[in-house]
């Protein structure tokens, strides 16, 4: 729920190029609204996760930086990027494309007046924290612990429940 004495912002409609936050129809909580063009390219994304069964990365980061040029608040797609970055070991490269997914959904967050909870468990949501723990992997090779702190700190205001297990990071 919202924090007490402040009314969360009015229903968000989908935006063609931002991510939004909208309350969950009849229930107390919240989800990312991604926008109209990441929906858009749902075909495309499936398309992706053919080409990397087939172990074809290069491919199908070629056509994931291509989703992008259309859509830079497509959260899946910059989540997808920073695994494979990761993957190849490039954690410079994976930390700017977690970052980019997180702060797309903490920015839409705020926006909304950080409703709470926007859990984990919606499908909308899983994109955001997996790219905010991807990040937050990053962030500690880099021995950057005070942005870790703030990562951990917005992945828990919208969902306490820690499912991602990420409040143990900070805590080593």
């Amino acid at each position: 729920m919202a924090k007490k004495g402040r009314k969360p912002k009015p229903a968000a409609r989908r935006s063609a190029t931002e991510v939004r936050v909208r309350q969950v129809p009849a229930e107390n909580e919240w989800e990312l609204l991604h926008p109209r063009c990441a929906l858009e390219r749902t075909d495309d994304i499936q398309e992706v996760e053919t080409i990397l069964a087939a172990d074809e990365n290069e491919v199908a980061m070629d056509e994931l930086r291509w989703l992008l040029s259309g859509c830079s608040d497509f959260i899946q797609a910059h989540r997808m990027l920073g695994e494979l970055a990761l993957a190849a070991g490039d954690l410079s490269l994976a930390r700017g494309h977690f970052g980019f997914a997180f702060h797309a959904g903490a920015k839409a967050w705020k926006k909304a007046g950080k409703p709470s909870p926007l859990p984990y468990r919606r499908q909308a949501n899983r994109d955001f924290f997996e790219s905010g723990k991807g990040l937050v992997h990053c962030l500690q090779q880099a021995k950057k612990r005070q942005m870790v702190q703030e990562v951990v700190e917005v992945m828990l205001a919208c969902d306490p429940t820690d499912p991602l297990a990420v409040r143990r990071l900070v805590q080593t």
